[in-house]
């Protein structure tokens, strides 16, 4: 019996070709995008499960309270990592400290090449559960060693060479010795980036720490990792180590900001990294609910294809009902035949998406920023498509199926069966499911687009153009800062030189203990800070408002602060040009002027109280150098190579151009827009295939009213217009519903933003537009074809 149910169904496929297409093209799209959703999903999900230890390690953070705010930082203070050691030990298995993963110079011989990675205490390898594939986990107890991933082993040494017991030097200074090489670490984890690490004894003692801190543990420099103890919940120790850094901090300054310290467990790493007023806001889970919700729409959009198009066909099908009914045949049977049918589709369907993902892959993982691959392997991976077919099957099939198979027999065979109006309305309101859904797709990726190009239009406070930094890898070039600048000069590659702590995109430095005359004793101060040389504002084209820039023609600077608009603010100073400011044990400081705020950090928050300084050449990291806008970049890039490889020759040359650094602030927010793009197109696609279906079906059902209309004179205009009516009404209907969905939907999303804009009007009207064009054309082949149709041929088909 089920042998003959999918025999019967294999022939009404290939009997009604352009509907079986149709059917199996729309259900494959949306199956496709459903899987290539669901392979994100898991991604997501799966992120950092790699780790043995996943669900016992943990990052230390801390909350401070600033003025009736509640900021969490991941940073902490050095000596943190002992402190958690000595008393509270019973509920580690380990603690660590590590520096942050940061770009380094390695060389063995006379190569060098650019690696990023971490200085972390010897355990960290074992809490990590590295893959040593040479040496073992215990390497760093030596505190001039270093573990390399096989990758950067394989670069340094190449592929037949041992690199076991190898000196390599890190930044021109540090001469280790290769203990142990680990497998790269996966792509999805937060520690992707980890090519190599070396002791963090060994950057203490190397950077002078213990020296150069006079309040160690004032300055939150470094990141904190813990792994419980199996005995112990991750809550329960957070809570024990509330206070670990307040009973350190309580004689002190850093009192006032009311440190607490608390557990992150690496679990929530990825999918819960934002938060807000000191607790946990979110983060990527967000966008893990929207895509899932927007792949069970798109699917659910190709689902409704196929009972639109099984239902409108119902008459055709009619008499085969009628006649099994006649012959015998139960509901049961006619329900199980029609369910056939559906899995047969659904199936088909599923073997041409996984093709479709296979070829669509690549561009998804490009834009998703992923590197993922079907899990062809995977027994869980067939179970679930397999399941998930049978569940697309039978969703799509069950309305047709229930509906088909309730036809009487008797007024079948007798010819007086007739559809009527009302068993168009389920098609309707699927068809206006289908459109509200695509229209809330086009205006979320048109507001998505439009807060992206809101905050880029943001007045930045200084000049990208031909703006670009050189990181300092090491000291050589701060050694012979003077020469660099004369030479760079000389080459006429460039107009303007500095150097500066941080790069003006990305500056994260914050300090405290500022004094000013007329400051609130209750006011916690925080503000942003940049040590950088005088030629600093000219080379990144600041704009001053009040007083004047620094100049080398005023040794008093050294003890001058330029500070930003929101720094004015921030202080209640009237007239700031004057003022004196106290900062620690450095002294008195004069504001010498005024610039307008700069965009430095979030593009979409407010800018920070910032103050600039003239630091010293040694902490200087960065080069920032201003292209001569007469000489081609190209050429210009390869004079300041000569140059900087002159004094530095070791050191591969590498720059970043401050527009495009800039612009990476913006790759979260764009990558959501390009994918919500996709899958708008995707679903717009989906439906103007049931579209096409459906104006194909009822050209053929209305074909002799049309040719009745010809002969009474009905011009093509006409006939166009009033088979046409019908779907732009849908459409319009669609419209009306979706509108303020996605206005409070996009909304809710903006929210998100404290600089944001405001949904415009015209959004709205793009995508109404849009869908009526896409509906016009999508239905008027199959109209007009019906309307310039002989009208003799088709009033003689009877």
């Amino acid at each position: 019996m089920l042998k003959s149910y999918f025999q019967i169904a294999w022939r009404n496929l290939s009997k009604n070709k352009i509907y079986s297409l149709i059917n199996i093209g729309g259900l494959a799209v949306g199956m496709a995008v459903a899987i290539l959703i669901g392979l994100w999903i898991y991604d997501e999900l799966s992120f950092n499960k790699s780790y043995q230890n996943y669900d016992r390690i943990a990052r230390v953070m801390q909350n401070q309270f600033i003025n009736g705010e509640t900021d969490t930082w991941s940073g902490e203070a050095w000596p943190l990592g002992a402190e958690l050691r000595n008393s509270y030990g019973s509920n580690f298995k380990y603690v660590i400290m590590s520096s942050w993963t940061d770009d380094h110079i390695l060389s063995f011989g006379e190569k060098h090449i650019a690696k990023t990675g971490n200085y972390m205490e010897p355990e960290a390898p074992e809490m990590l559960t590295l893959n040593m594939l040479k040496g073992s986990r215990n390497g760093l107890q030596d505190p001039a060693s270093i573990l390399l991933s096989a990758s950067v082993a394989n670069t340094l040494f190449g592929k037949d060479t041992d690199p076991i017991d190898k000196i390599v030097q890190i930044d021109h200074r540090l001469n280790v010795k290769v203990t142990g090489v680990y497998k790269d670490l996966p792509y999805n984890s937060s520690f992707a980036d980890l090519t190599f690490i070396a002791p963090f004894e060994l950057m203490v003692k190397s950077d002078n720490l213990k020296e150069r801190l006079d309040n160690p543990w004032g300055a939150s420099w470094f990141q904190t990792l813990v792994q419980v103890a199996n005995h112990v919940d991750i809550g329960q120790a957070s809570a024990k180590i509330k206070d670990a850094k307040m009973n350190k901090v309580r004689n002190s300054s850093s009192a006032r900001f009311k440190p607490v310290i608390f557990l992150h467990p690496m679990s929530r790493w990825h999918l819960y990294a934002k938060f807000k007023n000191g607790m946990e806001a979110g983060g990527r889970i967000q966008y893990v609910w929207l895509y899932g919700i927007i792949g069970i729409f798109v699917l659910l959009l190709a689902c409704i294809n196929f009972m639109n198009l099984s239902t409108a066909r119902s008459e055709k099908r009619a008499k085969e009902v009628g006649i099994r009914k006649a012959v015998g045949s139960l509901r049961g049977q006619l329900v199980a035949q029609f369910f056939c049918e559906s899995l047969l589709i659904a199936f088909v369907a599923f073997l041409l998406s996984l093709l479709l993902v296979q070829v669509s892959l690549p561009f998804f993982n490009e834009v998703a920023d992923k590197r993922m691959s079907v899990l062809w392997t995977r027994p869980l991976f067939w179970l679930v498509g397999i399941g998930f077919s049978l569940f697309t099957g039978l969703i799509a099939g069950s309305y047709p199926a229930l509906y088909l198979s309730s036809f009487k027999p008797v007024k079948v065979l007798k010819g007086t069966f007739r559809v009527g109006r009302l068993a168009a309305v389920p098609r309707k309101v699927l068809v206006v499911i289908q459109f509200t859904v695509s229209v809330i797709l086009m205006v979320g990726t048109l507001v998505v687009y439009q807060q992206i190009q809101y905050a880029k239009n943001r007045p930045v406070g200084y000049s990208r153009n031909g703006l670009i930094t050189i990181p300092l890898r090491t000291n050589e070039i701060n050694k012979h800062y003077e020469a660099v600048r004369d030479d760079l000069f000389k080459s006429g590659a460039v107009s303007e030189v500095a150097a500066s702590e941080n790069p003006v995109t990305a500056t994260y430095i914050t300090n405290s203990g500022l004094v000013w005359k007329g400051k609130d004793p209750s006011l916690q101060e925080e503000f942003v800070s940049l040590g950088i040389t005088s030629e600093f504002g000219k080379t990144v084209g600041w704009q001053i408002k009040e007083g004047r820039d620094f100049s080398a023609a005023f040794p008093s600077d050294s003890m001058g602060f330029i500070i930003n608009e929101a720094a004015v603010k921030f202080m209640g100073l009237k007239d700031p040009v004057g003022e004196m400011i106290k900062w620690g044990k450095n002294g008195s400081y004069k504001i010498i002027g005024v610039v307008k705020d700069l965009v430095t950090r979030s593009p979409y928050e407010p800018t920070k109280q910032t103050f600039f300084y003239l630091g010293g050449l040694s902490p200087l990291s960065n080069l920032n150098l201003k292209i001569n806008p007469h000489a081609s970049a190209s050429e210009a890039l390869g004079k300041i190579s000569a140059v900087l490889k002159k004094y530095d020759p070791a050191t591969p040359f590498e720059f970043k151009f401050a527009d495009e650094e800039y612009a990476k602030k913006f790759d979260a927010e764009e990558r959501i827009g390009r994918l919500a793009g996709c899958f708008a197109g995707l679903a717009i696609f989906i439906s103007c295939l049931g579209l096409f279906g459906m104006a194909t079906f009822m050209a053929a059902q209305r074909i002799k009213e049309i040719g009745i209309r010809k002969v009474l004179g009905a011009s093509t205009f006409n006939l166009w217009r009033l088979l046409t009516r019908d779907f732009i009404l849908l459409v319009m209907t669609a419209l009306i519903i979706a509108t303020p969905l996605a206005y409070y939907l996009m909304q809710r999303w903006l929210q998100n933003y404290l600089y944001r804009v405001e949904i415009a009007w015209w959004i709205f009207a793009i995508a109404g537009i849009s869908a009526v064009i896409i509906t016009l054309l999508t239905v008027s082949y199959q109209s007009i074809r019906a309307a310039l149709t002989n009208p003799v041929k088709s009033l003689s088909t009877e």
